[in-house]
This record gives structure tokens, C-alpha cells and sequence, in this order.
């Protein structure tokens, strides 16, 4: 297709004639009703003019009779640019005046009305003229009138007025048509090559931007801005084939010398039994690093997930802290719920769970670590705190390890982001990326704080109205062994 054919098969092309269209209408109408208004006060004004003019002769007609007015009609009838007149007896003969011929009826129909005329001049030919017919006594008939060729030239100025209008109305829009069409197709063409440039690959491209804020800018940037999310899970997915490819290697690499070890070496019953308890645990933390891979990639596409709960935080606070209690009282941590009212949020119960459960687990793993402090009988806590703070729900866990250096804060809450000092710890790397992905699904954030010493982890979801709830234990100490 030529570039003219695609211009004039344009929808912005189209649009701009539609609108051209409806303006020469529009511009139609208003010069039409102009021209009926003009007419409308010319033949206003040449009826009271007409009026006036009769009740002068009339008066004179009662003053001195009918010599009187014949003598007065045939003397203004000579002046230039002279009203029609015409006096007539009760037959219709004609007694003075400078009309020639006039429809009978006329005569017989007083008062205002338009007649065609024609003219003593030799050779005269018909014409327009507003007349006023009156009737006097002894059945005599006065007439007086004004030609319309005044009104029929503005007749003539309004219809070329409406018909320059128009072409002007034409060239200009089909111009304004043009341009605009040209401009939308520019950008469009422009939007095009980008696009065909993402499809080949190159997920960096983003579609131009004008700068204008018009609609077309509005659906780049809304555009622009999926495209940012699309190369961001892009990036995501292949850092975790990389990773999967990388951390999985390990377990798989042991489940296979396992069970080749009890083959190639043989043994007892007891032997084989061993082999195949060694193989299971590697498999059940296969499955656990799977099923957290798979929670992941469930929150963070924003998945079906059910319809959304309300989930009071403080209550599944609670829940976990109970669940972890064995696993703190044997690490020797103080493990102390703070949660102050209702704290419901709306979301996912069991995915807000797994989040918090996920963020204690790191804790109690790396929060004994300064039991052998000056301090032998001072005991690492692990708090877990939870309040609303305007519109948001915060749960803070607080522990007292080594903590993370700012530089790694960001980095660690990516999958299979383990630092060196946790290595030697069981576990996948998964449990803040984990969270992290519950909680942007969620609307909300985790972040990384400085404990002084230690870790603060600070999990932020939107609060929704709570129903009315009891009040809760302002102060919960749970593994202390100085209480019991």
C-alpha cells in the first residue's frame, strides 16, 4: 500500500473529514438562520417604514381630500429611489401611482404581503416587493410598498458567505486532516518498528514516548510499563533455571552417590536401610525447595489463589510462634509475640502464613548465634512484633545475629541468594524470596533493617476494616525458661 493510501485509509484521516463534515453542517445551519434572521429585520424594518409612510398620506387624504393625495403620491413617485404607490378607485382602476401591474388579489387583502410588480418603465420587468394594502373611504384602495432587491442582495452576500465558508471549511479540514493523520501515523509507524524490534528478542526496547500526554503517550507508557514487568519476570525465569541449574546440581549429585554407593558396596539389611533414609531426606528437601520454587512463581504471576480472607496477622503471628516454640526452646531462644489489637489485612491465609513462617524460620536459625557473648547467661531473643501503622499493617521479626551488610539487604531477598556465612546452614535460600513474592502480591513489601545487633525483617501489607475483635495480650513471652 502506497503512503497516500495509508494516510487517506487512516482512522485519524476518517476522523477529521467526519468532523469537517459536522462543522460545514453546523456552519450551514448558523449562516442559514443568519440569513433568515437579516431577512427577518429588513422586512420588519420596511413595514414600519411602509407603515409610517401610509398614515402621513392617510392624513392628508382626510385633510384635503383625494386631489390632495393624488397630487402628493404623483410627486413623491418622481423622487429617487422612490416607495411603490398606487391609488386606486373602488373597481380597481388605477387614480395614481408608478405600479404598472399587480395580481388582482392583492388589492382585496389588506395588510402586509409580498407581490411581484412590475414597473411603468418600458420594458420593465417583474419584481419583489413588500407591500402594505389600505383601505379608505368610499371604497378607495391605497398601496405603498418597497422594493426587496436590497434584501434579495443580501440574500445573494449570505449565500456566498455559506458557500466561501464551506470551501474554506474544506480545504482547511482536509489539511487539518492530512497533518493530523500523518502525525498519528508517524508515531504509530514508530510504536510498529519498536514492537517488531521486542518481538525479535530485544526485550530493552521500550515504545517512544512524545512527551505530549495524549492518549497515544498514555498507552506507550502503560505499554512500557508491562513490558518493564514482562523483562523483569523474563530475568527472574532465567535466574532461576540458572539457579535451579546450579544449587540442584548439589542434593541430585548426592541422591545419586547414595544410592550408588549401596550398590556398589553391598551390605546387610541395615546397610540398604541406611541408603535409603539418606535418599529420602535429600528427596523430601528436593520437594520442599520445589514446593517453594512453586509458591514463588504462583505469587509473584499473580495467580489464581482463591478469593481473597480477611487474615488477622497478629492471630497467624501467634499461630507460627506456637508451631516454632520446640524448635526456639532447643536453639535457647526467647521467642516474644507483641501484637497490639486487630490487625486484619485481606488476602491469602495460607500464602501470609507460610510468608511469616518463612521469616521466623531464618530468624531462629541465625538469632542463637551470640550465645557465646561475655554475657553466658544472657539469652538471644527472637521478637515478633505486629501493629497497624496508618493505613498498613506492619509485622516486625527481630532477631539477634550477625544480621546482613546493606550492600547484600537487597540482594538476599532474590532466590537462591544464600551468603557465605550461611552456607554451612541447612537450607535453599528461598524463605525471603518467598516472602518478598507473598508480599508484593499482596500489595505490600519486605525490608531489610539493621537491629543494633542483629536483623529486623519489616513485613508491610495494606489493612482492610477489622470486624470486631477482642482485644489481644498486649505482651506474649513464649521459650523463657526464668517463667516457668
Amino acid at each position: 500500500m502506497t503512503a497516500l493510501g495509508k494516510l487517506f485509509r487512516a482512522t485519524a484521516f476518517r476522523l477529521a473529514l467526519a468532523i469537517l463534515l459536522l462543522s460545514a453542517v453546523g456552519a450551514g445551519i448558523v449562516l442559514t438562520v443568519i440569513d433568515w434572521e437579516v431577512i427577518s429585520v429588513v422586512d420588519r424594518e420596511i413595514s414600519q417604514t411602509i407603515d409610517a409612510e401610509a398614515k402621513g398620506l392617510i392624513d392628508a387624504f382626510n385633510t384635503g381630500g383625494l386631489d390632495t393625495l393624488r397630487a402628493l403620491i404623483e410627486a413623491r413617485k418622481r423622487e429617487p429611489n422612490a416607495s411603490l404607490y398606487l391609488l386606486t378607485n373602488p373597481i380597481g382602476e388605477p387614480l395614481a401611482g408608478n405600479v404598472q401591474q399587480i395580481p388582482a388579489e392583492v388589492l382585496s387583502r389588506p395588510g402586509f404581503l409580498p407581490i411581484e410588480y412590475r414597473a411603468n418603465e418600458r420594458g420593465g420587468r417583474n419584481r419583489q416587493a413588500l407591500v402594505g394594502v389600505y383601505v379608505l373611504p368610499y371604497g378607495l384602495r391605497l398601496l405603498i410598498g418597497h422594493d426587496l432587491g436590497d434584501r434579495g442582495r443580501i440574500g445573494a452576500v449570505m449565500t456566498r458567505a455559506l458557500a466561501l465558508s464551506l470551501i474554506f471549511f474544506a480545504v482547511l479540514g482536509a489539511l487539518g486532516a492530512l497533518f493530523v493523520a500523518r502525525r498519528v501515523l508517524q508515531r504509530i509507524d514508530d510504536i510498529n518498528t519498536s514492537a517488531h524490534g521486542i518481538m525479535a528478542g530485544d526485550l530493552t526496547r521500550r515504545l517512544p514516548v512524545s512527551g505530549s500526554g495524549d492518549e497515544l503517550d498514555r498507552l506507550a507508557e502503560g505499554l512500557n510499563e508491562m513490558l518493564g514487568r514482562i523483562a523483569e519476570l523474563m530475568e527472574g525465569l532465567r535466574e532461576v533455571s540458572d539457579n535451579i541449574a546450579h544449587d540442584l546440581r548439589t542434593p541430585l549429585t548426592r541422591l545419586r552417590n547414595h544410592a550408588e554407593a549401596a550398590l556398589a558396596f553391598g551390605g546387610d539389611a541395615a546397610s540398604y536401610r541406611l541408603a535409603l533414609e539418606k535418599t529420602i531426606e535429600e528427596s523430601d528437601a528436593l520437594i520442599k525447595i520445589f514446593n517453594a520454587l512453586l509458591l514463588i512463581a504462583r505469587a509473584e504471576a499473580g495467580g489464581d489463589v482463591g478469593p481473597p480472607q480477611l487474615v488477622d496477622v497478629g492471630e497467624a503471628a501467634r499461630s507460627v510462634a506456637e508451631l516454632y516454640e520446640p524448635i526456639a526452646e532447643e536453639e535457647g531462644v526467647a521467642l516474644i509475640v507483641r501484637v497490639q489489637g486487630p490487625l486484619t489485612v485481606r488476602g491469602n491465609r495460607e500464602l501470609i502464613g507460610q510468608a511469616i513462617a518463612n521469616l521466623v524460620d531464618n530468624s531462629l536459625k541465625y538469632g542463637a548465634s551470640n550465645r557465646g557473648s561475655a554475657d553466658a547467661e544472657a539469652k538471644p531473643d527472637v521478637v515478633i512484633a505486629a501493629e497497624r501503622i496508618g493505613g498498613s499493617i506492619v509485622l516486625t521479626i527481630a532477631d539477634r545475629g550477625p544480621g546482613i551488610a546493606p550492600a547484600d539487604r537487597a540482594r538476599v531477598l532474590d532466590r537462591f541468594v544464600r551468603l557465605e556465612g550461611s552456607r554451612s546452614r541447612p537450607g535453599s535460600g528461598l524463605g525471603l524470596s518467598l516472602a518478598a513474592a507473598v508480599a508484593r502480591m499482596h500489595g505490600g513489601s519486605v525490608e531489610l533493617e539493621d537491629n543494633e545487633p542483629g536483623l529486623r525483617v519489616r513485613l508491610t501489607l495494606p489493612a482492610a476494616d477489622p470486624p470486631a475483635l477482642p482485644a489481644a495480650p498486649a505482651d506474649l513471652v513464649m521459650n523463657d525458661r526464668n517463667t516457668r
